[in-house]
């Protein structure tokens, strides 16, 4: 995906995992593409919380699943729902979702 897309605002979008393998810095006020679960979705803000990231990746309810965020070089970090992420943070590569199993006991 080209990395100078505009937005129908006339905003840039940022493909923040682009950016990361790039070696980049991501700017700050634009709109950003984000990875989750290998899908790629289009933000109009700079931050959302864990919660808002799975809403948007179509995991609802939100409760059940575990959001993990993935850095250059393999760091993972989980994400809980009400913490806020910034797409302008350094080494953002991906999102990734687990389903949390409901155990019967």
């Amino acid at each position: 995906m080209d990395t100078n897309n505009k937005s129908e605002s006339g905003v840039e979008v940022i493909d923040v995992a682009l950016y990361t393998k790039e070696e980049r810095p991501v700017p700050p006020g634009h709109h950003y593409i984000i990875m989750v679960d290998r899908q790629q979705f289009k933000v109009q803000c700079e931050c959302m919380t864990g919660r808002e990231i799975l809403i948007l990746a179509g995991k609802t309810p939100p409760e059940r699943f575990q959001l993990n965020q993935r850095f250059k070089g393999g760091k993972v970090v989980r994400i809980n729902y009400d913490q806020k992420v910034c797409f302008t943070e350094p080494g953002i590569e991906k999102f990734m979702t687990i389903p949390l199993d409901q155990t019967e006991g």
